[in-house]
């Protein structure tokens, strides 16, 4: 049996990082490290890594295989509509706070510069 594990770090390759790091520093502020060809953001004991793709490619599409969302999580409802709010006052588009039809939990999605879908879900503290 394997030991308890953590995601340690995701690798996101995006053609331009100036969009990208204009984004996220609206998202999440400041980059714990950021360079010509990398921006680096730590999420809990997660890093997120960005760097530039070296080809061109086909737009993302989250309904094809592969990555279908990045979602952050959060325990107390007030915190979500802190993030709306955060959101709005930055210009970012998105959702809104819905209901998940799976779990009943509230969330709000919005897609980044590269077409990534993101989503902030919030899951109580106690369960």
């Amino acid at each position: 049996m394997l030991p308890t594990l953590y995601i340690d770090h995701l690798v996101f390759r995006v053609e331009d990082l100036e969009p990208t790091a204009k984004f996220y520093r609206a998202l999440l502020g400041e980059p714990t490290a950021q360079g010509k060809d990398f921006l680096v953001y730590k999420i809990g004991d997660a890093t997120l890594f960005f760097t530039p793709s070296a080809k061109p490619s086909a737009p993302y599409n989250k309904e094809l295989p592969g990555l279908n969302h990045l979602a952050l999580g959060v325990h107390d409802p007030a915190d979500l509509r802190k993030i709306e709010d955060h959101l709005n006052n930055s210009g970012l588009k998105h959702s809104g706070i819905g209901i998940d039809s799976h779990g009943g939990k509230e969330y709000i999605w919005f897609n980044d510069p590269n077409g990534f879908r993101l989503e902030f879900y919030c899951r109580p503290a106690s369960e």
